[in-house]
């Protein structure tokens, strides 16, 4: 037996397709479905690699007398978060709401059949257990409610939506945050011990180490550098196949929830690359520890990630099944000594099982352990090794992939390769990067709008977010830039022109979605695993503004900006992207004005090319570009020779065609 989510544009539904549940994606239909029988919907929002949400599909939606009370009390819809993020974004709201804080997926809510919340929750199990209700006991509560107690169920759905949609009001401030303030507030979540910030669990904080960069002063760096540092020796990077899993369980990067995410490899690839930027020639260490880094996400990417068409799909799984078909959490990852040894030999073993961390105890579970990276190894030495253990690990069962190609994310890993391919002289990661946003052009523009996702080259019905938006639109901008091609820049526009049309808030800012119909409209000020969809559209507008020479694109990034004062000023840990945003603003107005570049030159990596990718301060833009080309308003006017034209503002510095001599014009205050 299957239901409609066979022919779905989700792995995650298709997971769902063999269950008797009658199962529907999220759509109009379904919500008319749902009006026309009278029931209230079961809501289930998860994602393909998460380990709770197949935990919850096994012990109860593959349960046949479970099926057949869904089908007979409630309209069930199955949501993949990756396809749906607005969808996600206003019921985990009302989950949080509704619980106290406390969120997660799977996400479980109860609504009515116009898609008012009044009950929600996250994994409930099949037996009642540790103060949880099974979830038979919660379907069986819902449904009594529903039939007996309507008109109180509806009210008190109706009272929820509008307290939740007052909610998401954005405070606006009339001036602009205490920046010395907000690094105080981070410095305060600072982990001096082992990086990074907060307690268990740990994330990378990617955006938040970007905006400490901006500013690279001894104080913002020593957090920057140390977390970096601490990220890539822990548990939490993998040594072995390069790339970072999710999170950590732990305050030390020890043992990770195992899945990976291309978001958190794209953005940490960026990361990672401006943290060598910014990491002096002298401590050679430090310098080598983050290439090394940076070479083994893309590394991954190119090996594990990357689809037939040139797209990067969007997870693995934390879990490896055997051919009998049970479960292990990370085991593809995992080693003990005896397992170093009999791959790399006793003398080799016992020097890995040192360097890594790896003791007869365990870092994990049943002796084994994750691999961290210790002391000072010999890089030549640790790539040998680790070459030899890959080898070995791909003989072993391996975490499933999540086809699904999200818009945004491949953007964001356009962006983090063009960036690592003109600072680290790598033209193979800038064919990566063309390659996929050739098919996001290709694939998921259709009739003239940006599709969210797509699966096996096919894009999905939905329209893209805020964030995708600004992500693509950026990414289509450094590849003009780097290719001196105006053609991804006429995109660009075009993208940020529809935006503006579709997410513009009356107080100058952004929603997150397009207008579905929802009871509320997903707005967030802060960002959540990616940047915000509001500091998305700040930076493509302020990118794509200076490389078309329009105006109008700075000015509404400034306006949507000031939306973003109050969360810096308040949580300025969870809102990296607008704190950076903020301080380049600040840094331009003590002189350090970003710059607008332009390299003349026939070859993509010229050396003055390189140079201004590794040199100019942050919020800078590089156009590299052919004598003749056409398409780039005035910037290449009267410019015929190879050489680099630097303006900041309204100053512009004498042309140079030695790359030894840009640090001048590029961070000289005016």
């Amino acid at each position: 037996m299957v239901n409609r989510l066979q022919d779905s544009a989700s792995d995650y539904l298709r997971q769902h397709a063999h269950q008797a549940i009658d199962w529907w994606e999220w759509s109009p239909e379904a919500l008319a479905h749902a009006q026309a029988e009278g029931k209230p919907i079961m809501l289930s929002v998860g994602y393909a690699s998460c380990h709770w949400c197949h935990v919850m599909s096994h012990e109860s939606f593959d349960d046949a007398s479970i099926a057949e009370f869904l089908n007979a009390h409630f309209v069930a819809i199955k949501v993949d978060r990756q396809q749906h993020p607005d969808v996600d974004q206003v019921y985990m709201t009302a989950t949080q709401a509704l619980n106290g804080g406390a969120g997660g997926w799977p996400m479980t809510a109860f609504l009515t059949p116009t898609g008012e919340p009044f009950f929600a929750g996250t994994y409930f199990p099949p037996e009642p257990g540790q103060g949880m209700p099974s979830f038979r006991e919660v379907l069986e509560a819902m449904a009594t409610a529903w039939n007996e107690r309507r008109d109180e169920v509806v009210s008190s759905a109706t009272a929820i939506a509008a307290h939740l949609a007052e909610s998401t009001e954005v405070f606006l401030r009339d001036e602009a945050p205490d920046l010395r303030a907000a690094v105080d507030q981070v410095e305060a979540a600072y982990d001096v011990i082992h990086g990074g910030f907060g307690t268990a669990p740990k994330f990378p904080a990617a955006t938040l180490i970007d905006a400490l960069l901006v500013k690279g002063d001894p104080r913002t760096l020593e957090m920057a550098q140390r977390s970096l540092e601490a990220m890539a020796r822990g548990g939490i990077h993998d040594q072995v196949g390069g790339g970072f899993h999710r999170y950590a369980v732990d305050a030390g990067w020890v043992v990770p929830h195992f899945e990976k995410m291309l978001y958190d490899n794209a953005l940490l690839l960026g990361t990672y690359v401006r943290g060598w930027r910014r990491t002096a020639d002298h401590d050679a260490g430090l310098r080598a520890l983050f290439e090394r880094t940076a070479y083994g996400i893309v590394a991954w990417l190119e090996r594990e990630m990357r689809s037939e068409q040139g797209a990067f799909h969007s997870a693995l799984d934390a879990d490896s099944c055997d051919i009998r078909g049970a479960v292990f959490e990370g085991i593809f990852y995992l080693w003990n000594p005896q397992l170093l040894t009999e791959v790399l030999g006793e003398e080799l073993g016992d020097w890995a099982a040192e360097v890594f961390h790896v003791t007869n105890g365990g870092t994990f579970e049943d002796g084994l352990s994750t691999l961290q990276l210790r002391g000072k190894p010999d890089f030549d030495k640790l790539e040998a090794a680790t070459a030899r253990l890959l080898a070995e690990r791909d003989t072993r069962f391996r975490p499933a992939t999540d086809r699904l190609v999200v818009a945004g994310w491949n953007a964001l890993t356009v962006s983090a390769l063009v960036t690592g391919a003109m600072v680290f002289n790598e033209p193979r990661w800038l064919d990566l990067a063309t390659g996929a946003a050739s098919y996001l052009a290709d694939v998921h523009m259709v009739d003239g709008e940006l599709r969210r996702s797509s699966l096996e080259g096919v894009a999905q019905s939905a329209l893209a977010s805020a964030e995708d938006h600004g992500q693509v639109a950026e990414a289509f901008a450094l590849l003009a830039s780097v290719h001196g091609d105006p053609a991804w820049l006429h995109r660009a526009e075009a993208l940020l022109d529809r935006a503006l049309e579709l997410f513009a808030h009356p107080d100058g800012g952004f929603h997150d979605a397009a207008d579905t119909g929802l009871y509320d409209r997903p707005r967030a000020t802060t960002d959540n695993v990616t940047p915000s969809g509001t500091s998305a559209l700040v930076a493509a507008l302020r990118l794509v503004g200076l490389l078309a020479e329009r105006d109008d694109f700075i000015t509404r990034a400034d306006a949507a900006a000031r939306t973003t004062w109050d969360a810096v000023s308040s949580a300025p840990r969870f809102a990296g992207s607008a704190l950076a945003d903020l301080m380049v603003v600040d840094e331009a107005r003590r002189g350090l004005k970003p710059a607008t570049v332009v390299v003349v030159s026939d070859d993509p990596f010229d050396e003055l090319a390189r140079a201004a990718w590794r040199l100019a301060p942050a919020g800078s833009a590089i156009l590299r570009a052919p004598t003749g080309t056409e398409g780039f308003g005035t910037h290449l006017e009267g410019r015929d020779e190879r050489a680099v034209h630097v303006c900041r503002g309204t100053v512009c510095f004498t042309p140079v065609d030695d790359y030894t001599e840009l640090q001048n014009p590029l961070w000289r205050r005016v």
